[in-house]
């Protein structure tokens, strides 16, 4: 539901900012069309944000757009720009989205050349000369977030997207299991080509072999905002029904 609803997104962020009083409390808005506004404004308010649902370069460029937008009307404000934020991109649902669909070749690359395209895009934005201007009054990096690194393929090496996503200025949120699998044997080579490496090329293979990049990370966008609604729901009932059942036994 707040996937799409800005007001209503904007409101619950600045609520649960305020409730929680915690200065280092980020709060998820997903960087949906309807979510871009919302991030906008409460990145202007103080809130901290992390955007989340993005699957793309082009839906990470709009939410460091509105990010920025957001830190510039601070600075205008003369407000403190120093409000943090992360921008998450979903790397492993791209690969099970493909699999079965495409080359062998190709199989478990796709979630990675999608983020090496994402972190080009997001180095040539920490050297544009709007953000120095806005880091020369204060502002912080909105810093590029993997998300969804456990790896779905029992075929695939367990630490697949810690190790080929290893890169400056990055977080990478990887599950438990994940973690420690790394400290057990994970090791990191060479970090992450700020030029995005091969994955121009690698992109082009997976487009001749049928899958329409754009389209995909659309639909996974609207599965992911589905999905939230979901969980949401079901937490909001759960609560309900103990509230209930508390209220009738006192």
């Amino acid at each position: 539901m707040l996937a799409h609803d800005t007001s209503r997104t904007l409101a619950a962020a600045r609520g649960l900012h305020r409730r929680a009083g915690k200065p280092n409390l980020f709060i998820k808005i997903p960087g949906t069309a309807e979510g871009l506004p919302a991030i906008e404004a409460a990145i202007f308010a103080g809130v901290p944000v992390n955007v989340t649902l993005l699957f793309s370069r082009e839906q990470y460029l709009t939410a460091a757009e509105a990010y920025l937008r957001g830190v510039e009307r601070r600075i205008a404000a003369g407000l403190n720009p120093a409000v943090a934020s992360v921008a998450s991109l979903f790397v492993s649902r791209w690969d099970v989205a493909v699999s079965g669909k495409v080359p062998g070749e190709l199989d478990n690359r796709l979630g990675i050349a999608i983020a090496q395209r994402a972190y080009k895009a997001y180095r040539e934005l920490l050297a544009s000369a709007r953000f120095q201007r806005a880091a020369n009054a204060g502002a912080r990096a909105q810093r590029l977030l993997w998300a969804s690194t456990g790896t779905k393929d029992p075929r695939a090496p367990d630490i697949l997207y810690v190790k080929a996503l290893a890169a400056p200025f990055t977080v990478n949120t990887m599950p438990e299991g994940t973690l420690k699998a790394f400290g057990d044997h994970g090791e990191v080579g060479a970090t992450l080509a700020p030029d995005g490496g091969d994955c121009e090329t690698v992109l082009a293979n997976f487009i001749k072999a049928g899958i329409d990049i754009d389209a995909l990370a659309a639909r996974l966008q609207d599965e992911g905002a589905k999905s939230f609604v979901k969980s949401w729901n079901e937490l909001m009932a759960c609560i309900e029904s103990k509230s209930t059942a508390i209220r009738k036994a006192s």
